[in-house]
């Protein structure tokens, strides 16, 4: 069984399982699905004036939250799954800590969707999605998560270049998608935003809330 932790945010907690149902959805294999959610963790780090979610840094408690054992995956709750998450689990993480998207993203716009300061760094978004093989992140035991700076965590400093492999781009594209979409990433903003109501690939994340919404319903949840 596949462990997921999903980003959760007060602001955005329907995003999560949204999410999780589009991931459900498209899986061959049982998925065990969690929330990182702020008020369920034994987390003490105060809240930095940079970060623009409740996430921000808990992403990097999942390998201690996994006893520092076996794979695990994290995802940002601003997320659509299209594809079958088998393809994550089955890519080889033979003396790999990680593998993500390797995105080169430089944004343009200086606030983010919430008007928090837009903040560019190397390697921004490549912790948005992360394939784990918890044994080898050991650095980030739960001291380091609540001390170390931004930078260090989510640049990956520490873990050596060799052992960051690459997950394909296909399964993190970044507000845009296309017919070889896997999972595509609101990271400007979806359309569960007022502001972001008419974006060009949201129809797609309606859709999932719509199948989402009637899942709950006696009719849906009897099918």
């Amino acid at each position: 069984m596949l462990r997921v932790f999903i980003g959760w945010d007060s602001r955005e907690s329907e995003c999560a399982d949204i999410l999780a149902h589009s991931l459900r959805k498209h899986s061959s294999i049982p998925l065990d699905i969690r929330y990182l959610k702020l008020d369920e963790l034994d987390f003490n780090r105060k809240r930095d004036p940079l970060q623009s979610t409740e996430f921000t840094y808990t992403r990097f408690l999942v390998p201690h939250l996994c006893n520092y054992e076996g794979k695990a995956v994290f995802m940002d709750c601003d997320m659509l799954c299209l594809g079958d998450i088998r393809e994550l689990d089955e890519l080889d993480m033979t003396g790999l800590a990680l593998r993500v998207v390797q995105h080169d993203y430089k944004p343009t716009a200086a606030t983010k969707m919430d008007g928090a300061k837009q903040t560019v760094y190397p390697r921004k978004n490549w912790s948005s999605l992360m394939l784990m093989n918890c044994a080898e992140l050991g650095l980030w035991t739960k001291e380091a998560v609540e001390t170390q700076t931004g930078a260090y965590l989510h640049r990956f400093q520490d873990i050596p270049d060799e052992k960051i492999g690459e997950i394909p781009k296909t399964w993190n594209t970044l507000d845009w998608m296309d017919e070889h979409t896997k999972l595509i990433h609101y990271t400007s903003g979806g359309p569960w935003f007022e502001q972001c109501k008419d974006h060009p690939y949201g129809a797609a994340w309606l859709k999932g809330r719509d199948e989402y919404r009637a899942s709950l319903t006696p009719a849906g949840a009897s099918r």
